[in-house]
């Protein structure tokens, strides 16, 4: 199956097909490939769609939310991770066209070139057959998450899930310091802590900062929420 079957089985013709396929042409496919164009002006289209999209289904959910409550669930769910999650669910992700090093360095599962991809799909469609189009696949995505936000639970990091619930608890903002670097240059291992209110809550190691800092938040997380 390609993209355009893919879209022909949810009743959507299109009317050119290349618009569809650039979609799916991230910036090292098309460094190696130079007859084509990447999709980050499309993903300009897409990210203006799903903000007008998902604004208009908030809006007249019931109980009515405040104005800080949808903007919350809004950005919920058009982050990075949700964008992503979304692409893998329908299977959109088989379609993306990578140069073969980001191929090699395992560009497919990487969450920001997906969650760009589905941005430049979402541009792509809209701008080859309009919104009710462009419906048709956010509903698909997005519906259940609507229904139940608590599912969107799924799609924040750790970083983020100990944030809301260290300000919940009504205390300060989490911190993390570097513990140690440890072996070669070509792959160290990095350990940091979670730190709040001067407390160390949690460690973590890995390959880099951000994922050691993933791994301290998880590890403080599973802690304060027993």
């Amino acid at each position: 199956m390609d993209c355009l079957e893919w879209l022909h089985q949810r009743g959507i013709d299109v009317e050119k097909p290349e618009l569809i396929r650039q979609a799916f042409m991230h910036s090292s496919y098309a460094n190696e490939h130079r007859r084509y164009h990447d999709n980050e002006r499309l993903e300009f289209m897409g990210d203006a769609v799903l903000q007008l999209w998902s604004s208009t289904q908030i809006y007249p959910l019931e109980p009515p939310l405040s104005e800080g409550e949808m903007t919350r669930l809004r950005a919920s769910l058009v982050c990075e991770k949700a964008l992503a999650g979304y692409s893998r669910r329908m299977e959109l992700n088989q379609f993306l066209l990578l140069g073969s090093g980001e191929e090699k360095t395992g560009g497919r599962n990487k969450d920001a070139i997906i969650a760009d991809m589905f941005e430049a799909f979402l541009g792509a469609v809209y701008l080859d057959q309009g919104m009710d189009a462009a419906d048709i696949i956010l509903h698909e995505a997005m519906d259940p998450y609507l229904r139940h936000p608590q599912a969107l639970d799924e799609f924040k990091d750790y970083k983020t899930r100990l944030q809301e619930y260290v300000q919940a608890d009504h205390r300060n903002s989490v911190k993390y310091v570097l513990v140690s670097e440890s072996g070669p240059a070509n792959s160290p291992i990095f350990t940091m802590n979670a730190v709040v209110d001067d407390l160390v809550m949690g460690t973590g190691s890995g390959s880099s900062k951000k994922i050691a800092e993933q791994n301290a938040a998880r590890n403080a997380f599973e802690k304060m929420v027993r």
